[in-house]
């Protein structure tokens, strides 16, 4: 349901790179993209991957490139789902509003969740096949301790940050963040301290949020009703899966509707919660177990089983064979279509 194609770029972006010595021109000949992009700035998932690798290449030091864009975006240019979040009431406003609106500037998304005295704010990609630009990661990640910092005007400091991919040296990022930098890890992650979200807000503007807030959620609301009911919920349950049980209530919810309502509207399209569920379990299940790097234990956790034999007999109800031997054979076709002719 987010995995759009078409991308606007702001123009913040090529301001914040203009800052930073970098030309929007410089960067577009260096992705190979038509120079029109600049003025357009409407680009596919594809050529905005190219633009932040193109980034990347040119600024030389990764480190450095994910510290400082971050730092020079001037607020004049924030978009308006980001103002929204910049004159929030609070450090937790801020952040569910980036999470909320977040899915008018695809291809990430953020998925944020509370527990005990932490707050972990994750960056999931809307097509997992393609994975954002290490760069790109990492400044999403810092722009979201930016936005606390310069809306509550503290200088907070998160308590944890995780990386998927690997780095040459992490002690700027680790000055930045204040905070230990885990590379290597399995999921993109910026873990806050709980009590920051508390923290308000001394750039709250109630008056520009009601102009802002209408507007926004109505641009939301068309978005989500080019896509079917039936893609939403489907995404909904991609996301959460977890080794908790996840209901129809919770998808209602986060839908803005009533149980009552929804497994209305999937009847409508022909389809059902468990339908949708046993769908959803059973892609994700695909997906993992194509990564080598995730055993059939955590894959099983991931797609909302906690149990290994559940699991089990659930993929071979799916797929006729058990999650290893599947595995096994996925590695053994790959390997054969890898092979040189």
């Amino acid at each position: 349901m987010t995995a759009h194609n078409r991308i606007k770029i702001q123009d913040g972006f090529w301001e914040g790179l203009y800052q930073l010595g970098i030309t929007s021109q410089d960067v577009v000949r260096k992705a190979k993209l038509p120079l029109t992009v600049i003025t357009e700035s409407v680009v596919t998932t594809e050529q905005y991957f190219a633009i932040w690798q193109a980034y990347s290449d040119l600024i030389g030091d990764m480190e450095e490139g994910i510290i400082k864009l971050p730092t020079v975006f001037e607020t004049s240019h924030f978009p308006p789902s980001v103002l929204a979040a910049y004159h929030a009431r609070d450090y937790r406003d801020a952040l569910k509003r980036m999470a909320r609106y977040k899915e008018l500037c695809p291809p990430e998304n953020i998925r944020i969740v509370e527990e005990g005295g932490g707050c972990t704010i994750e960056v999931e990609w809307s097509d997992i096949d393609q994975p954002g630009p290490p760069l790109l990661v990492g400044t999403t990640l810092a722009f979201l301790l930016e936005l606390g910092r310069r809306g509550t005007g503290l200088p907070l400091k998160a308590s944890l940050v995780e990386f998927k991919h690997t780095m040459n040296q992490v002690k700027g990022m680790e000055d930045y963040f204040g905070c230990p930098i885990q590379i290597g890890a399995k999921c993109n992650r910026l873990t806050l301290h709980r009590e920051d979200l508390d923290r308000l807000f001394v750039s709250y503007n109630a008056e520009l949020l009601d102009i802002l807030t209408p507007v926004l959620d109505q641009t939301l609301d068309e978005q989500r009703r080019r896509h079917t009911i039936t893609e939403i919920a489907k995404w909904i349950l991609k996301r959460s899966l977890t080794g908790d049980r996840l209901e129809i209530q919770d998808v209602a919810s986060e839908l803005g509707m009533s149980e009552r309502t929804l497994q209305r509207r999937l009847t409508d399209e022909q389809t059902s919660f468990k339908q949708l569920l046993k769908e959803a379990r059973h892609e994700l299940a695909r997906e993992y177990l194509s990564n080598p790097s995730l055993d059939i234990k955590e894959v099983a956790f991931l797609v909302g089983y906690k149990d290994q034999s559940s699991f089990y007999r659930a993929f071979r109800g799916w797929e006729g064979i058990t999650p290893l031997n599947w595995r096994t054979e996925y590695v053994s076709i790959n390997s054969i279509k890898l092979e040189p002719s």
